[in-house]
């Protein structure tokens, strides 16, 4: 697997798909649903994704994770018969 820092400015939809571990399809849909920034270049439209924006995707992606953990957690907090 190449590592981020090793690419380019901007990646191919393929580059990253391989770095989220994902199929090409799935790296297209994140970007066709706005999900995941990306810009067309040149005459055939190639999408490309700016390297420092998948860097951002990833470590929001990571938050959402962390949030979601906690508020699941602060659900639970609430049941004592839980913890008893």
């Amino acid at each position: 697997m190449t590592a981020l820092s090793d690419l380019g400015r901007f990646l191919t939809l393929a580059d990253t798909a391989e770095i989220l571990n994902i199929s090409s399809g799935q790296a297209y849909a994140l970007v066709r649903s706005g999900e995941l920034p990306a810009i067309k270049i040149g005459t055939h439209g190639q999408w490309r994704v700016e390297r420092d924006v998948l860097e951002h995707y990833i470590a929001a992606k990571y938050e959402e994770s962390r949030r979601m953990s906690l508020w699941q957690q602060s659900e639970y907090s609430d049941l004592p018969e839980l913890f008893a």
